[in-house]
């Protein structure tokens, strides 16, 4: 195993000649980076991958940060071939730990053990590369003080599931290890009830059912997630239709038996409903907007976010066992978007 030279730019990449041959991808890169701790490595590279974990490396493959031979390799159960040589490049370290940062937050229930809050759209969860601070964790950490710390992991402190960026609505964090360790278990287990607002493009045909079909990253382009004939993860998503707008847009409540990365949005999209405003999986014009009139067809394809909003959230407290839900309306923008939609004539 050998590393860049000194003084290479980050991110760093790892080359490593020979690994077990027939062992899944994730598994053998993780070994090998254990090895190299406790063998050759020292100073400042071995304090960037200590501890290591094998869910941390199956992620930096599915983000297309593993190659074989020079060819990317995103699928974690790939089997390493005999001789072939492979490597794997790490992100640019980050602080170890993100600092406090005064954010309004919008909290509709707090108690010593957790605290759920409604998620303004434009909001990223926790600090990542390119999204260093200016985060929900960052203002967890300023409003909770010293009872967030060493809650699930220093980089995400209490955080025991997540929303994109820019979608919007209830999301509820641990302060404790107790709410933790059973918030975790709940979401694990879909031992809960979550529902979301989807505003979509056409009209589901039939008006409530089941969406299935495995979750991995699109091949094609590795900030895609796709729906997968080989590979991926299973993934299953219950819709109804609540209003239907002149052909054109579909109000759907979705659940989710399932959770992957962007789950309603890949699925929607893979059947030819994408989001209203999504920026990721909305590529073209639909042409179901050709029948609306010019103003509201404008309006919607202007729209700057996915139309997703969490709408609802219900849980057993993890001390008490109390039945808790939270339900909240859509944000200001996508309430007006609907309002547009329900009176046309005036929007057109």
């Amino acid at each position: 195993m050998s590393d860049d030279p000194p003084g290479a730019p980050q991110p760093r990449t790892l080359h490593f000649p020979a690994l077990a041959a027939g062992e899944r991808l994730d598994r053998a890169l993780t070994r090998a980076l254990t090895r190299a701790l406790t063998g050759t490595l020292t100073g400042a590279l071995a304090g960037e991958i200590d501890g290591i974990s094998r869910s941390r490396v199956k992620a930096l493959i599915e983000a297309g940060a593993a190659r074989e031979e020079g060819i990317p390799r995103t699928d974690p159960a790939h089997a390493v071939r005999a001789g072939a040589a492979y490597s794997l490049t790490l992100p640019p370290p980050a602080p170890a730990a993100p600092a406090p940062q005064a954010i309004g937050l919008a909290i509709l229930y707090e108690d010593r053990d957790l605290l759920v809050l409604d998620k303004p759209a434009g909001l990223v969860v926790h600090p990542a590369p390119g999204n260093p601070d200016g985060t929900l964790v960052n203002a967890l950490l300023a409003h909770c003080g010293e009872t967030l710390e060493g809650i699930g992991g220093e980089r995400r402190p209490g955080i025991v599931h997540r929303l994109d960026k820019d979608t919007s609505g209830v999301m509820v964090v641990a302060k404790t290890a107790l709410a933790h360790e059973a918030l975790s278990a709940a979401f694990a287990a879909r031992d809960l009830d979550r529902a979301y607002l989807a505003l979509a493009w056409g009209l589901m045909a039939p008006a409530a059912g089941t969406i299935e079909g495995a979750i991995g990253r699109d091949p094609r382009e590795r900030k895609r997630m796709a729906v997968l004939a080989r590979g991926g993860r299973a993934a299953l998503t219950r819709y109804r239709t609540l209003e239907g707008f002149a052909g054109a847009v579909s109000l759907l409540e979705c659940r989710l038996a399932t959770g992957r990365t962007h789950q309603i949005r890949v699925h929607l999209a893979h059947g030819g409903h994408p989001l209203v405003g999504d920026p990721v999986y909305l590529r073209r014009i639909p042409a179901a907007a050709r029948t609306l009139p010019a103003a509201l067809r404008a309006r919607l394809l202007d729209f700057p976010r996915q139309a997703l909003h969490a709408a609802t959230l219900g849980f057993s407290h993890p001390r008490s066992g109390a039945a808790l839900r939270f339900t909240t309306p859509p944000p200001a923008d996508f309430a007006q978007l609907l309002a547009a939609l329900r009176a046309p004539d005036e929007s057109g």
